[in-house]
């Protein structure tokens, strides 16, 4: 018996080890749970996706974190990306707010990297379609390359005079800048559909938030005296007059009826 606990005792540390090492890895990989997987445009559609993400981390972390993320989507870590708006306020409840467009498959990475250490309180996503408005701006496009084209040909013409030539170079440089602009717009909604939208809200914990607001009542618990001291003093200002003046008839009353007595 001795012998068999001998063999079996190392081999089930060993497995043991092994597991608890396997476990901490999971853990190190997956630090936001329950997220869905990346949405992405089916082929042949033309959809914009957009996410909300709010994340609750604990106050002191928030400012760093950010910072990390920010740079993580600068440096291309996740893939293509470009932080669009950032806000932060301080103070007792600091909070912040990183807006950034990012390609699909770095979505759940960049999301796991914000949520690391915390957790995601809730998140959304819904999509605009855009396949009208593309289809629109292809037409647009394509309309605007064909009358410049044939500007282009008639302005060949040697039969033309002066006046017209100068029509045609006017009419040309119009069509110009409204193709530059078209293309410009179709650009910006290719880009909205290869890549998605992503709003990154950072907060604390519920009870970091309860503490907080404990903290600033009683921070604010000398202002909010002097004001109120302030306010009685002012109405006991402006009641004074009436008040002397109710004095003063209640007192002429009295002695007139004195008087008559």
């Amino acid at each position: 018996m001795a012998a068999i606990l001998r063999r079996w005792v190392p081999a089930c540390a060993v497995l043991f080890a092994l597991g608890a090492c396997g476990g901490k890895e999971m853990a190190a990989g997956a630090p936001a749970k329950n997220l869905s997987p990346p949405l992405q445009s089916p082929q042949g559609a033309f959809l914009a996706y957009e996410h909300e993400v709010s994340i609750e981390l604990a106050a002191v972390d928030i400012p760093t974190r950010m910072q990390a993320v920010q740079a993580s989507c600068q440096s291309g870590k996740f893939g293509d990306c470009v932080v669009l708006d950032i806000r932060q306020s301080a103070g007792d409840s600091p909070s912040g707010s990183l807006s950034l467009r990012i390609a699909p498959q770095g979505i759940e990475p960049i999301i796991g990297q914000a949520a690391q250490g915390g957790q995601v309180g809730s998140r959304s996503a819904h999509a605009e379609d855009l396949a009208q408005v593309v289809a629109d701006n292809g037409l647009q496009q394509l309309r605007l390359q064909k009358e410049h084209a044939r500007l282009l040909e008639l302005q060949q013409r040697r039969d033309l005079a002066v006046a017209d030539l100068l029509a045609i170079s006017k009419t040309l440089s119009e069509i110009e800048a409204g193709l530059e602009t078209a293309q410009r717009e179709g650009a910006q909604h290719r880009r909205r559909i290869d890549t998605q939208l992503v709003t990154l809200e950072f907060r604390p914990p519920g009870g970091q938030q309860g503490r907080s607001e404990i903290g600033r009542a009683f921070s604010d618990f000398g202002s909010i005296l002097a004001v109120s001291i302030a306010w009685m003093i002012r109405t006991a200002a402006a009641l004074l007059p009436l008040l002397a003046l109710l004095w003063a008839g209640v007192f002429l009353w009295r002695r007139r009826r004195r008087g008559k007595r």
